[in-house]
């Protein structure tokens, strides 16, 4: 295990260097002085050179990009050119909304995706069947903002069941809470649950033709012993896969859906900042995107590896 691990940590470091390459060219090839738009139009141009001493915007790319990525390193992330706070500050204090919309939305995507694509594989080719894969193929085409405004149609402006935009913090109370992330949840839930679905049922249903389920079969189990004693344990691989890829999907999928309901998150400061072109907070939300990425898919290969005893040998045995 400690070798296998070993290597899949090796390997997250070149991606993470290019990661971060990319972002700091993207930052520092585009047009435009961070310097100026930090001190704004009307600083003076011996304030300006000042502060490009004090960015570091003097020195050569190499020379930047050390400097830049040691600074990212001990947790400073610049200042924003937009308003001149810490960008770290600015990401902590949007982190919460952003992770509680993410999290209820992959639990919510689990609880539909699980039965109904568990369904569909045990009727294959039955009008349930074909129901969900129609289920998916909406759930996939359907743009998150468009869902999102037609939930607020429906459910705000309509039946007045939830609020329309804004964030209660959970200090506030957790059931008006959950009600202000309920509407982009759902918005989120249903393009990650349609994903899910249709994994858990091509990998539930292929499982299910294989000659050890015939044999149990035929000794007279049970149709849910069969699918969640047999088969399932044995399609937890792609489904992990997707759960973790579909939690960072969320991540990414919250720029749209905050801005749509009003939510005070990362997507928003994303989306604002893209608007106004403040660079920093962009280079840092796409670094930290991945490192998030790579740290989950180090959690889901981990997961992966304890779940399948093929990927894990018998002390001695060669791999």
């Amino acid at each position: 295990m400690g070798r296998y691990l070993g290597r899949r940590l090796l390997a997250v470091f070149p991606v993470l260097i290019l990661v971060s390459l990319a972002v700091f060219c993207l930052g520092a090839l585009l047009p435009g002085d961070s310097a100026a738009a930090l001190l704004g139009p009307d600083a003076a141009p011996e304030d300006i050179l000042l502060q490009r001493r004090r960015m570091g915007l003097d020195l050569g790319l190499a020379r930047r990009y050390l400097r830049w990525i040691a600074a990212f390193l001990r947790g400073d992330l610049g200042l924003s050119t937009g308003n001149g706070l810490p960008v770290a500050a600015l990401l902590a204090g949007r982190a919460a909304p952003t992770f509680s919309l993410a999290l209820f939305s992959l639990i919510l995507g689990i609880l539909i995706a699980f039965p109904l694509g568990t369904a569909a594989a045990l009727r294959k080719g039955s009008p349930a069947d074909l129901a969900c894969s129609l289920a998916v193929l909406g759930g996939v085409s359907v743009p998150g903002f468009l869902l999102g405004l037609f939930l607020i149609l429906v459910f705000a402006v309509g039946l007045r069941w939830f609020p329309a935009a804004g964030y209660v913090p959970p200090a506030a109370g957790f059931l008006a809470h959950l009600r202000s992330i309920s509407l982009p949840g759902i918005a989120l839930a249903l393009m990650y649950a349609a994903l899910l679905m249709r994994v858990i049922r091509s990998s539930l249903a292929e499982t299910l033709e294989r000659d050890y389920i015939r044999f149990a079969k035929s000794k007279g189990a049970g149709e849910i012993i069969l699918s969640f004693r047999h088969a399932l344990p044995n399609t937890l691989a792609p489904v992990l896969s997707v759960l973790g890829q579909g939690f960072i999907g969320a991540l990414s999928g919250a720029a749209v859906v905050e801005s749509v309901f009003g939510i005070p998150g990362i997507g928003a400061l994303t989306a604002s900042s893209i608007a106004r072109r403040d660079l920093p907070v962009i280079q840092a939300v796409v670094l930290l995107c991945a490192l998030l990425n790579q740290g989950l898919n180090l959690l889901i290969d981990f997961l992966i590896f304890l779940s399948d005893p093929r990927l894990n040998p018998e002390p001695g045995e060669r791999r």
